[in-house]
């Protein structure tokens, strides 16, 4: 598998190779060992090249941005003043915003959040969340957020604005690729199930109407005349099911917490439904009043990271439970469970027995398959209750056909199977 440097030349090998033809292959596939392997490789490869020099002046300057995050200096240039490649990107505010420059001129924006990312996780390079005049020429995107929240205490007062407009943004993405698809799937599951006497030509369930008016048909006319028209109930009454939401909010969830944060607070939105939603490391936390009111103060509210304690956050939830067959209760955990594991297992048991439809999502994420505690996983299972890893774009399927009262299980086997 390539490393995140390799995936971020093989978007200029693709290029090289229609610039340079066949006759250039040789010295195309240097190039791509160069830029791979750094400064360090540069006089080995010039001789397999006739001593001709690998990287013209542009690819020169690729080099010197990916070798500020890639590149380890040795013992000599860690030493040697001044030189390139042991300098980094240092401290410098106009040094860091004229290489976040250079990655976007080279890279495309997938690549440029890869990049980013790397240069928080290997070199530690807060400042490009801790300035405005920096974090404003970040990529957002979800890997930002993430970082963002698990260093939310320590970002200074005068970035702060700056840092909430990046969240916006990524919030707003989110809600633009997944609220319509949500709501449709909602009001499909619930809109469907009774009939309304109130008359709509775009709810008309001419189904039903034609069946049960057949005996009314008009054989000298060859019309059917219906008696009574059928139409789909529209204004469904307020708060019919209750969704209930239980995060893990633990380091390794931090995509998931985003996704069912955002989530949230479209179903908070929906009057049918009564949206209730929880947050827990070894302590709960409601966040229901701010999901509905700002989904991005509520990812402000979590804090990433700490332990894990499962089974507190479903005793708390228990009692949001008022009718259980209206209830559809999601827990979005790896399974990790730090407290009582066996209470934790006793606890989802009485609450799918009493009617509950429980499921536990491992991972709410665009990622590949999750790690989870697979025992757990597996005792669950075996109640009833699917644990299973999902895409955001997969759950608004998911929640029709639990609010459709459709097998979980086979449901989520359904979805696991289109991945």
């Amino acid at each position: 598998m390539m490393n995140e440097k390799e995936a971020a030349q093989e978007q200029t090998n693709q290029a090289d190779a229609q610039t340079y033809g066949e006759a250039g292959e040789k010295g195309q596939r240097l190039r791509r060992w160069r830029l791979i392997l750094g400064q360090a490789a540069e006089e080995r490869l010039a001789d397999m090249s006739e001593g001709g020099h690998l990287l013209d002046q542009e690819h020169d300057l690729m080099d010197q941005a990916l070798a500020a995050i890639y590149d380890e200096p040795s013992e000599d240039e860690a030493s040697a003043s001044g030189n390139r490649r042991s300098a980094g990107l240092g401290s410098s505010s106009p040094r860091l915003a004229k290489w976040l420059g250079d990655v976007r001129h080279f890279f495309p924006a997938d690549i440029v959040s890869v990049i980013q990312q790397d240069a928080i996780e290997r070199k530690g390079l807060t400042q490009l969340l801790f300035e405005p005049e920096t974090l404003r020429q970040i990529k957002p995107d979800i890997r930002m957020v993430a970082t963002l929240m698990s260093l939310k205490g320590r970002i200074p007062e005068h970035t702060k604005e700056t840092a909430r407009l990046l969240v916006q943004e990524v919030v707003e993405q989110i809600m633009r690729r997944l609220e319509q698809n949500i709501k449709r799937a909602v009001t499909g599951a619930l809109n469907r199930r009774r009939h309304s006497p109130l008359p709509s030509a775009s709810g008309l369930d001419w189904k039903t109407t034609i069946r049960r008016n057949l005996k009314h048909y008009d054989q000298e006319s060859g019309k059917l005349i219906p008696e009574k028209f059928y139409f789909f109930e529209r204004a469904r009454r307020s708060k019919e099911w209750t969704i209930i939401l239980d995060i893990d909010q633990s380091g390794s969830m931090a995509d998931s917490v985003i996704y069912a944060s955002v989530i949230g607070s479209i179903f908070a939105s929906m009057p049918a439904l009564e949206t209730r939603v929880v947050a827990f490391d070894t302590e709960v936390v409601d966040l229901t009043e701010q999901c509905a009111n700002d989904p991005v103060d509520m990812l402000f509210g979590i804090q990433l990271g700490g332990g894990t304690d499962i089974n507190k956050s479903v005793a708390y939830c228990e009692q949001f439970v008022q009718d259980p067959k209206k209830t559809l209760f999601i827990m979005i955990t790896d399974l990790y469970e730090g407290g009582n594991q066996s209470a934790l297992v006793r606890r989802l048991e009485g609450l799918k027995q009493a009617g509950v439809s429980v499921l536990c999502l491992l991972a709410l994420s665009d990622g590949g398959k999750p790690f989870y505690d697979e025992r757990l996983a597996q005792k669950l299972a075996r109640l009833g209750i699917p644990c299973f890893g999902c895409s955001p774009d997969r759950l608004p399927e998911l929640v029709e056909g639990a609010l459709k009262g459709k097998d979980l299980q086979e449901l989520a086997k359904t979805i696991e199977g289109a991945k």
